[in-house]
């Protein structure tokens, strides 16, 4: 996976929950993940390269799925981390034939952050079909402008609690082309992600 310029080996390793009959992928990378803290160092401090972390997830995630030879009816993201996805999706990935169906689900907690990246975040995050304009809701390269551009090119976002900033409320306000609350303390939760997918997947 190219950022910044560079080569960074992309490593897919699987596992298997065999009472759920499920398979799960991780990607890892050692510049990237191989830490022993998820956001912020130590000292709590918020890691200067978490955008890099970020866009590298999200090709990733996609590659992965391109080599698996999946056509995926539902890609779900969750958080700022998955914040690249639903454009790419739209953008670089729009004509190739394993997501030509698909539809992406953006769900947001509570896991905002106060920290402003550099502006190679506009640099980093484009790939074939991805332009300024795609981009502009980053110009700030904070929390907010993650959340509106995974808002703006999502098929529909989750709110997962009734307690987010007003200002999160708004970005997703204004920029989803649909939203809902779903609380995840919801006794009713999977009922509504089923009834949601089943939906969108038509």
């Amino acid at each position: 996976i190219i950022i910044d310029d560079a080569d960074h080996p992309l490593i897919i390793k699987v596992a298997s929950i065999p009472a759920a009959k499920l398979q799960v992928y991780f990607l890892d990378n050692e510049d990237y993940f191989q830490r022993k803290y998820v956001f912020n160092d130590k000292n709590g401090k918020f890691y200067d390269d978490n955008d890099d972390r970020a866009i590298f997830f999200c090709k990733g995630a996609l590659e992965t799925v391109k080599k698996l030879g999946w056509s995926p009816d539902i890609i779900h993201c969750t958080d700022w981390m998955t914040s690249f996805v639903p454009m790419y999706l739209k953008t670089t990935y729009k004509n190739d034939p394993i997501f030509k169906n698909s539809k992406c689900v953006f769900s947001i907690t509570e896991n905002d952050f106060d920290h402003t990246f550099s502006s190679n975040i506009l640099v980093n995050s484009k790939q074939l079909d991805v332009n300024d304009e795609n981009l502009t809701h980053l110009a700030k390269a904070d929390y907010l402008g993650l959340i509106k551009l995974a808002a703006t090119y999502s098929d529909l976002v989750v709110k997962t609690s009734s307690d987010l900033k007003a200002s999160v409320v708004e970005a997703i306000e204004a920029n989803a082309p649909r939203h809902i609350l779903a609380k995840e303390d919801d006794a009713e939760i999977l009922d509504t992600f089923h009834n949601l997918y089943a939906e969108l997947a038509v």
